[in-house]
């Protein structure tokens, strides 16, 4: 994958992330509530196109649809490494959702999501909550995430952690010869739903944690229930064992991958390299990187048991088996000798090239 150039079109910017171009991408405004919103549909060869609305004040229109194409890109190999009938999509809502976040902007949001026939399935990401989404179910019925009380399987942050922890493992595994995280430090960049779910994990398996997060009111939510966490200004250049970026994407640049001292770095934040060629700085000094795609696919799973009506064991049992499928991709790039993101694209595109290409 490259990154698009800034400047570049909706066409341009969608051949330059990958050369399997997003087949749909919807400009959604609502004049009388102040929606922007933008829905990116990349594909729905295995499915409906399933992804997270995330709410964010971006700089402008440019960045929201940059990141809209990228989200969307990475749901449907997130989709297809974890094995559910489902393609990738999502959406942004242009804003800060503080100040403008209303009942009456999520129900025109949802009547954008429903004139899509169900080409696009939507849940929840940063910015939007459970109780959003029950906003947006009152006005379209494709929407996943929903609370227990409206139907839905309830907030994915745990299963999501669940995820990434045992992600986590298989990294440990290939990096110190044993599946836990026990007597090693974990730096986790972001505390919020994920990354406070994540630290529990952690602190249960015995390991030494330490956080960071730009919102002081996570901080101090994460210090009151783990008194034993240590609180850092930065988690990416610390002393640490494992890097966990659990905020927003593009954390692993090329400056903090000649400066990390982690040997593993493993997290649930999405698009986690700022360029591609950041993976192989990191493999030639020896770092491990757990792909993205694979390790945060337990909120995925999660609603796409929702949709099935599957158990919640059932469910949670799929989620743990991220494990095996971490372990399968780390010893393919060591067997193969190439990097272990291009060893989980290659996982993902084994079921979208068994899938005739067609709209």
């Amino acid at each position: 994958m490259t990154v698009a150039h800034p400047e570049a079109g909706v066409f341009g910017r969608s051949h330059e992330l990958s050369a399997r171009a997003h087949e749909q991408v919807v400009f959604c405004e609502d004049h009388r509530s102040g929606l922007k919103a933008i829905i990116a549909i990349h594909s729905t060869a295995l499915g409906p196109a399933l992804g997270g609305t995330r709410f964010y004040p971006y700089a402008d229109e440019s960045a929201a649809l940059q990141d809209v194409l990228r989200l969307s890109w990475g749901m449907t190999y997130k989709a297809a490494a974890a094995g559910v009938d489902l393609g990738g999509g999502k959406a942004v809502i242009i804003g800060d959702p503080a100040t403008m976040k209303s009942e009456e902007l999520l129900a025109a949001y949802a009547c954008f999501v429903d004139t899509l026939g169900g080409r696009y399935i939507t849940a929840g990401d940063v910015g939007t909550t459970t109780d959003d989404l029950d906003i947006i179910g009152r006005h379209t019925r494709y929407v996943t995430g929903r609370s227990v009380a409206a139907g839905g399987s309830g907030d994915s942050a745990r299963l999501t952690a669940l995820g990434v922890f045992q992600a986590m493992r298989a990294g440990a595994e290939s990096v110190w010869g044993t599946p836990t995280l026990a007597g090693r430090t974990v730096g986790v960049e972001g505390v919020g739903k994920v990354g406070r779910e994540l630290t529990a994990l952690l602190l249960a398996d015995g390991a030494e944690v330490c956080v960071t997060d730009v919102n002081e009111a996570a901080l101090r939510r994460i210090a009151a229930e783990h008194p034993e966490v240590r609180l850092l200004s930065t988690v990416s250049t610390a002393p640490v064992d494992v890097y966990a970026p659990c905020a927003l994407g593009a954390t692993l640049t090329a400056s903090t991958a000649a400066t990390i001292e982690a040997k593993l770095v493993c997290g649930a934040a999405n698009n986690q390299l700022a360029t591609p060629e950041v993976e192989q700085a990191l493999t030639e000094r020896g770092i491990t990187w757990v792909p993205d795609f694979v390790a945060n696919s337990g909120g995925l799973i999660q609603v796409a048991g929702e949709l099935r009506a599957a158990p919640p064991a059932e469910v949670e049992a799929e989620v743990t088996d991220i494990f095996p499928r971490c372990r399968e991709i780390i010893a393919a790039a060591k067997a193969d000798g190439i990097a272990t993101g291009a060893a989980a694209n290659r996982f993902a595109e084994r079921r979208l090239d068994a899938i005739p290409r067609s709209l």
